[in-house]
Parts: C-alpha cells; sequence; structure tokens
C-alpha cells in the first residue's frame, strides 16, 4: 500500500488524476515476457485501483500467472506529468461491493451510456474484477 504525499505538487496532481482521470494504462506481462499495456477505465477506490474487465481477455490470464502490474496515467505531448504505480493484482471472483459499483457509476455514468448499455449491462458484460494495490508511486 503506498500513501500519497498530497502536501507536494506532484501528490496533488496523482490524488487529483486517481480521482479525474478516464482511463489509464495498465501493463501486466504476457508469458513470453512481453509487457502489454492496455488503456483501462479505472477507479481509485480506498488504497485500490479498480478495473472492470471482460471475461477471457490476456491481461487476466496474465495476472493469474504473473501478478505484478503497472498502472500509469497518459503523459503530456512532451512527454512531462509522468505517474506510474507498481503493485500487485488480484481477480476477485466476489466483484465490485454495493458501494464500489455506485462509485464506479458515478465516475462512468456517461461512457457507459456512451457504449450504449446500461449499468446492468455493462456489468454482465464486464463481470471479473481486478483489484490492485499499489506499492510504489513514481514519476515526475
Amino acid at each position: 500500500m503506498i500513501s500519497i504525499d498530497t502536501s507536494t505538487s506532484f501528490g496533488a496532481r496523482i490524488a487529483r488524476q486517481l480521482g479525474d482521470e478516464v482511463v489509464i494504462w495498465l501493463t501486466t506481462v504476457a508469458r513470453s515476457g512481453t509487457p502489454g499495456p492496455t488503456p483501462v477505465w479505472f477507479l481509485w477506490h480506498g488504497d485500490e485501483i479498480l478495473i472492470a474487465s471482460q471475461p477471457d481477455k490476456a491481461k487476466l490470464r496474465n495476472i493469474s500467472a504473473r501478478p505484478r502490474v503497472s498502472a500509469n496515467f497518459n503523459a503530456t505531448h512532451s512527454g512531462g506529468a509522468v505517474g506510474v504505480l507498481t503493485g500487485s493484482a488480484v481477480i476477485d471472483e466476489k466483484g465490485l461491493t454495493d458501494d464500489e459499483r455506485t462509485a464506479y457509476n458515478e465516475k462512468y455514468a456517461e461512457p457507459i451510456a456512451g457504449l450504449g448499455m446500461t449499468p446492468e449491462q455493462f456489468y454482465d458484460s464486464y463481470s471479473v474484477l481486478i483489484r490492485i494495490t499499489p506499492d510504489k508511486l513514481r514519476g515526475f
């Protein structure tokens, strides 16, 4: 678990991005050793990054075999505003709690509707929950 020092400009930016950014890049590692970055929707909840995934995706197989992952934000066009979290991921068979689902719905109501889905349809399709507990933060 990490602690984000929001009294610094870096920590304040990371805290804002965790709350406001729509997409984070999740990087898992394939059996071949190849890193696989994937843009995903996410929710920062408590001290965890929560990602709803469709079943049978490579990222799920990768996490099951190699649970160390990284998640990073988009940088600026010139390569600034870098923020990378690393940690351990687990596939949570229980799924989102009611509180987590409410928070996810608040954050992604418009994007889910933009997919032509209701929240119920979204969670039926994106039925696998990835929980990431970050243990390191780096960036500038």
